[in-house]
């Protein structure tokens, strides 16, 4: 691993002088993409921070960013940096209280917010907020709606008159007295178990972390990444923006969330992060279309899953493939494969998969028709990455060996230790918590897992979410979570049963799979709910139950089940922005649900 201790904006500046010319950034507006080069980059970089200086910004200071992922987005985050300043990021679909906790928590004297809807946010919570001086807004309104208000083009204005003034000898003064051990960012994680707590992370955390990704997933400037995850998140902040600085890799935004599939197919990535949300719709994408065919198409595309499906099997036996098989799976590769590849942009090296635990099936899956998915495992605490798989050595059922300079430790309990430069420096304003969190410079992560022989890490469940039932059995939910969301009439399931004498799940079922089915058996319905309450589709996800569940253990079946009518969103507070369920706020959501499904047992 590079021993090189440095920042993110010695990093940045040098990319601008080795690669000027070259596209850094794409994004698309008024349905063309537009580029921006490293130099471009930098000077946006440079303005800003100026603009930011001139309001009277000092090192140290905490400054707030709200807005979706953009490149006003990565552009002030580096500016921030450059200033010797902390970059306090807010998730879009926080709620105006929410808001107002972070800021004041942190301290932050300036906002970025991207457009109206945000600024209305940060506007409602200024009475209560004496340290915030400043709000920055990128889609400014006219008039101004209140006298702190500043438009983002008016300070980056302003950072250009001092560049052409005053030259840019205060921004270098900043840069070169930045240290690595200096804090970055303050990321406030979700609040799952009362109020959120802000996670300290250096340069040194970020920039390590980064270059040990880069070891096991070797990726240059030849490469493309497609974001689309929260920036916002630990996640996305390193493995999307920082190890592309690091590596030169030009990033494109994907419009919104929900236009990734048809981003992917305009900007033909190589490389790109998700978290297994985004691998579960696309299963269910394909399932549906495969469900379509017919005749021989049908026949063809069975044959070419059994295919994929047998060299996973022989991968994993560490069985040489045949010629006869290499010549089949070249076949299936031009008949079947290659048409899901194109799906995804038709360039695409390899995935990556984070936030959550991946469907050790569904991994399965896509490796079988030669989609690399390189999972791995961390915690904002971490920088995130803690371990992931090598793209030439994937292990499906793991999240892969310890990045370099990354220890982990199984304690006796079965919870995963780490220790290593990526640690955080602590909970801001929290020291008992973090007094809690790293014991003799270990962190405690609150997952449970083991290393196998290979020194890989296996992940079975989060330490408060295993579920111990009125028998004494320990059952971890996450496990039969994934392999039931691999099923294609079921898209979310929340499964309950702790101190119960058996398990209940809660079950969104795929919509897009159920309504279909449900008119080929002429059955009557007006709405979601009325389909979800037919006792000809209770007995179909049963019997989907019973077939998915038949290799798990007599006390891991699902005694009983409520279908709902709507998923689990993040704009209600039920998924976490990496899509991860909140167990917490379901659970006390559908309570009424939940207990009726323990009635007369």
């Amino acid at each position: 691993m590079p021993e090189e201790r440095t920042t993110i904006p010695a990093l940045f500046r040098s990319r601008v002088e080795q690669h000027g010319d070259r596209v850094a950034l794409t994004y698309k507006r008024d349905g063309a993409y537009h580029p921006i080069t490293w130099s471009e980059y930098g000077r946006r970089v440079r303005d800003l921070a100026l603009g930011l200086i001139s309001l009277g910004l000092e090192p140290r200071q905490q400054v707030a960013l709200l807005c979706e992922n953009r490149p006003e987005w990565v552009v002030a985050d580096v500016a921030i940096l450059s200033c010797g300043a902390v970059n306090v990021p807010i998730y879009m679909t926080l709620t105006p209280k929410q808001v107002e906790y972070i800021l004041s928590d942190s301290q932050s004297r300036i906002i970025i917010v991207s457009n109206p809807s945000q600024l209305d946010k940060v506007l409602k919570a200024k009475a209560n907020l004496p340290v915030l001086e400043h709000v920055v807004c990128i889609e400014c309104p006219e008039p101004r709606p209140d006298p702190a208000v500043i438009s983002f083009e008016e300070v980056v204005a302003r950072g250009a008159g001092w560049a052409q003034e005053r030259g840019a000898a205060v921004l270098d003064e900043r840069v070169m007295a930045l240290e690595p051990d200096d804090l970055a960012s303050i990321i406030y994680t979700s609040g799952t178990t009362g109020e959120p707590k802000g996670v300290m992370l250096t340069h040194d955390n970020f920039v390590s972390n980064a270059q040990a990704s880069l070891v096991a997933l070797p990726i240059d400037q030849r490469d493309l990444a497609l974001n689309f995850l929260p920036l916002s998140h630990s996640y996305a902040r390193t493995c999307d923006h920082y190890v592309m600085i690091v590596a030169a890799v030009p990033i494109a935004f994907a419009e919104t969330v929900d236009t990734v599939a048809e981003n992917m197919l305009e900007v033909r990535p190589t490389v790109m992060n998700a978290v297994p949300r985004f691998y579960e719709k696309t299963y269910a994408r394909i399932m549906d279309t495969a469900a379509q065919l017919t005749g021989i198409e049908r026949t063809v595309f069975e044959w070419a899953m059994r295919l994929g499906a047998a060299r996973i099997k022989a991968m994993k036996a560490k069985r040489p493939l045949s010629p006869w098989f290499r010549l089949k799976y070249a076949v299936a590769h031009r008949l079947v494969y290659r048409k899901i590849h194109a799906r995804l942009g038709g360039r695409m090296r390899f995935f990556v998969s984070g936030g959550g635990p991946l469907s050790r099936e569904l991994a399965e899956f896509f490796g079988g028709i030669g989609v690399k998915i390189c999972e791995g495992y961390g915690l904002t605490e971490s920088s995130p990455t803690i371990c992931v798989n090598p793209v030439d050595r994937i292990k499906y059922g793991t999240v892969g060996p310890c990045l370099p300079g990354v220890e982990v430790e199984i304690a006796p309990d079965g919870e995963i230790l780490c220790r290593g430069r990526l640690l955080m420096k602590g909970y801001f304003g929290h020291e008992q918590e973090t007094a809690d969190a790293i014991v003799d410079g270990w962190l405690r992560t609150g997952d449970i897992g083991f290393l196998d022989d290979e020194g890989y890490l296996a992940i079975t469940d989060r330490k408060k979410d295993i579920i111990v039932t009125a028998g004494g059995k320990n059952v971890a939910p996450q496990l039969i979570e994934n392999a039931l969301k691999t099923d294609p009439f079921i898209s979310q399931v929340v499964i309950h049963g702790d101190k119960r004498k058996f398990l209940s799940a809660l079950i969104v079922p795929n919509f897009e799979q159920l309504e279909p089915w449900a008119r080929e058996q002429g059955l009557s319905f007006d709405s979601r709910a009325e389909l979800v309450g037919l006792s000809e589709v209770h007995a179909l996800v049963e019997q989907r139950l019973n077939e998915k569940l038949r290799d798990f253990a007599r006390y891991e079946q699902i005694r009983r089940f409520t279908l709902l009518d709507r998923e689990f969103t993040m704009s209600d507070g039920e998924v976490t922005p990496s899509l991860k369920i909140k167990r917490k706020v379901v659970g006390e959501r559908y309570r009424d649900l939940i207990e009726a499904m323990y009635r007369d047992v």
